[in-house]
């Protein structure tokens, strides 16, 4: 989770404590039976992979090589994480000009 939703859910419900981790994980975590969580063979992550095509490329005007680069690059998500802190600074700046700050 980005570090500035965690600091809007600190404000709003206090120290995420380890009384609370535990209270949701044996709450509903530890419940979830089968019927929620799928293993996955190499097959079925590349379907699913495959599935993005119509909303990444033909919805949102992607290019299919960074579509392709997704599942190819061995570093593609590695780099895309590592700049989470300035989504984070470009988020507030937006917030800040559209007065959507919380």
């Amino acid at each position: 989770m980005y570090d500035s939703r965690l600091n809007e859910l600190t404000e709003a419900y206090g120290e995420y404590t380890m009384e609370q981790a535990n209270l949701d994980w044996y709450g509903s975590i530890k419940k979830q039976g089968i019927d929620y969580i799928k293993e996955l063979s190499y097959y079925d992550k590349k379907a699913i992979h495959n599935l993005k095509y119509f909303t990444w490329v033909e919805q949102q005007g992607k290019d299919v090589e960074e579509l392709n680069a997704q599942w190819y690059d061995e570093n593609y998500w590695e780099e895309r994480f590592s700049i989470v802190s300035e989504w984070d600074k470009l988020i507030e700046e937006f917030n800040e000009k559209t007065g959507v700050t919380i």
